[in-house]
């Protein structure tokens, strides 16, 4: 009597060769590209909105109501940017993982003399800025390091977001642990912006080096942009009304 042969459902097919190129080193150089763009898209737009602050209290105030408005819109995008966020970090190890095992002890021992002070610090530094996107959380959206924070309305009975800002940075070492962390950020940001065209494939050796003095370029403007923000409130640029 002979066995039948039981093929997987058609499905599965389909799905094999999708996970197995996500398992690759090129499926998951193109998830650190591809997440990389998406967290940086936020970063940007996020930057745009903070900036508000310097065009007065109702300006924020009313960038923040506008954005509460649309709360369902902001959960589907906060769920994909978590999604996005986790598959950077998961893939990256991943790689770093894979292509140390695959070097040869005496050529890592070579390559780690070799290496940059970002590349040797690159855990540490991404602990750090893990650690400060939860402070910074907690501090401005949970409200659980600032509790008053929820009393705060403007004359309009809107949440006020301006004071909140100047209080938070009123705290000097509050405003220098930002500063430090968006600094992180933008070193990150310096050396993976011009890495990301070339994940990609749109990118040759002659418009490498465009994109990367690109890349350190937008990265340092970003952490002027942030850091413009504590700095203004230290310097009394931004006080309370």
């Amino acid at each position: 009597m002979s066995t039948a042969q039981v093929s997987p459902p058609t499905s599965t097919k389909r799905s094999l060769p999708l996970v197995i190129w996500m398992s690759s080193s090129i499926g998951q150089k193109t998830i650190v590209a591809v997440t990389g763009i998406l967290l940086l898209g936020y970063v940007v737009l996020h930057l745009l909105g903070n900036l508000s602050i310097f065009f007065g209290q109702d300006a924020i105030n009313t960038y923040a109501t506008g954005l509460h408005s649309i709360e369902p819109l902001l959960w589907v995008a906060r769920t994909i940017l978590l999604i996005a966020f986790f598959a950077h970090i998961y893939a990256t190890i991943k790689l770093t993982i894979e292509n140390r095992a695959a070097r040869p002890k005496k050529y890592l021992v070579e390559k780690r003399l070799k290496a940059s002070f970002f590349g040797r610090t690159m855990a540490y530094t991404g602990i750090v800025v893990l650690v400060f996107v939860i402070i910074h959380l907690a501090d401005f959206t949970w409200k659980t390091i600032h509790p008053e924070f929820r009393h705060l309305i403007d004359a309009q009975g809107r949440p006020d977001v301006y004071s909140m800002v100047v209080h938070g940075f009123e705290n000097i070492w509050m405003s220098i642990f930002y500063i430090l962390a968006i600094g992180l950020l933008s070193f990150h940001l310096s050396h993976g912006i011009g890495s990301l065209f070339q994940t990609l494939g749109i990118s040759n050796k002659k418009l490498q080096p465009i994109f990367t003095r690109g890349g350190v370029v937008v990265a340092w403007l970003l952490f002027v942009g942030f850091a413009s923000i504590p700095l203004a409130v230290l310097t009394h640029v931004l006080r309370i009304p």
